[in-house]
């Protein structure tokens, strides 16, 4: 980059050593789902066109395998990673494996390091790499999983990573390790295919979605000790879904995605607030907020989605009085993104999108095939007046926001993309299997 346009950017970027901000957060990507964590973007405008030699302003290169969204703050990328060493496990080594649950996935027998990557948003250059555990993971993971797929987090004071059951650390924005959580216990995932907890941070708070096949429970941690403040029992399976945390009528809910029960806690005490019918085995999207209202969603098996007004109290189950039901053609992996009334998602993995209503719940269109694409893991992102699907051969397809998919571009790397697209200014960026990129129009 030239030496005069590095200066530039380096005048708009927020200062990363302090707190949150309504501000700083429309400035930067602090959650895996962007600022509003729905995976908009609304202050972006990032490139509609490029292709491994076209507005590929840098390229890093990255170890071990993940599938963890990057985060962005400031002028600073961080990435997590997984490496398995050569270093092979001596019996005693060994962790105990629990045999009371089916698995279908085989326990490694040699070591990973639990990474931390930090990268310079202007060139691309590692600013540090911090190896925060070494250890022998207890369960294997699906072939198209890994073991650094929760991502991290931040307020802008210190950086949240979540291992699971090999950790999770709040780091400054040197690299160094201010406190760790090594106790929280193992997670048994269904079939043992693999973790993904994603912290979320608010006010002081930090949350971690521990649900699994043996004592399912949310953690709320002191975001800036990691003293345990409360934790609330759950009677669920494994879920892979992010909490959502939003302020409504003088409180703050955390609603949670789930096969059992969608629920509402109360930020302040733990306590359930509110809960309503769930959703499919294996709930994997995180809800996102519509108005005074939250949409949650899941594909694996069936299909269901429904709106639940954030200010319901009790148990609705499954016929309490909500906004709008849906069952046709959800998502599996992907979280839905929001662009204004519209709701985009896709129908399980497949490259086939529908677009809802998101006051109504009435369908635009349903299940309608995108062009050139095929199955994803991903989640869409909405910016600039596009929608960003990206599959999991690294092709995204840019369409038009709006109530069709008018295809504007379909953009190509020769590398697999799990991990969600970032938007901030006009940079998209991309975690692909062998590469972060950032892309930025000439």
């Amino acid at each position: 980059m030239h030496r005069l346009a590095a200066v530039a950017l380096a005048l708009t970027l927020v200062p990363f050593a302090r707190a949150q901000s309504p501000r700083d957060v429309e400035a930067n990507w602090h959650h895996w789902r962007g600022p509003n964590a729905d995976g908009s973007a609304p202050n972006a405008r990032p490139p509609i066109k490029w292709d491994a030699k076209t507005n590929i302003t840098w390229k890093a290169e990255l170890p071990g395998r993940g599938s963890a969204t990057p985060i962005m703050w400031g002028d600073r990328i961080f990435v997590l990673t997984a490496i398995k060493t050569d270093r092979r496990a001596k019996p005693e080594e060994m962790p105990k494996v629990e045999t009371k649950l089916a698995v279908k996935t085989e326990p490694p027998t040699n070591f990973y390091k639990f990474v931390v990557l930090c990268f310079d948003r202007r060139d691309g250059s590692k600013l540090w790499e911090k190896q925060v555990a070494e250890m022998v993971p207890h369960e294997g993971h699906h072939v198209t999983h890994s073991y650094a797929a929760g991502s991290p987090t931040t307020d802008g004071k210190l950086l949240y990573a979540s291992f699971g059951s090999f950790g999770t650390y709040a780091l400054d924005f040197d690299g160094n390790v201010k406190w760790a959580r090594t106790d929280l216990g193992r997670l048994h995932t269904r079939l043992g295919w693999g973790e993904a907890v994603t912290p979320v941070v608010h006010g002081g708070h930090l949350l971690l979605n521990y649900d699994q096949e043996i004592d399912s429970r949310l953690i709320c941690l002191e975001a800036a000790t990691g003293k345990t403040q409360w934790e609330a029992k759950r009677d669920e399976k494994t879920t892979w879904s992010t909490p959502l945390v939003v302020d409504f009528g003088g409180k703050t809910q955390v609603v949670t995605n789930g096969t059992a029960r969608i629920r509402s806690y109360d930020l302040a005490t733990g306590a359930v607030l509110w809960q309503c019918g769930g959703m499919t085995v294996n709930p994997i999207p995180s809800p996102v907020r519509f108005g005074d209202s939250v949409i949650c969603m899941s594909g694996y098996q069936r299909a269901a989605a429904v709106s639940v007004p954030l200010g319901s109290s009790g148990d609705l189950g499954d016929k309490g009085k909500v906004d709008w039901r849906y069952s046709f053609g959800t998502p599996y992996v992907p979280s839905p993104v929001l662009s204004g009334e519209l709701l985009y998602f896709n129908s399980t993995n497949e490259p086939m999108v529908t677009i809802l209503n998101a006051k109504t719940g009435k369908a635009v269109i349903e299940k309608e095939r995108l062009s050139q694409a095929k199955t994803f893991y991903a989640s869409p992102l909405v910016a600039g007046g596009h929608i960003y699907f990206v599959d999991r051969t690294g092709t995204t397809v840019v369409v038009k926001a709006g109530e069709s998919l008018d295809v504007v571009s379909v953009n190509k790397l020769d590398d697999p993309i799990d991990a969600s697209p970032v938007a901030v200014g006009k940079q998209l960026f991309l975690r692909g299997e062998k590469y972060l990129y950032c892309i930025e129009a000439k």
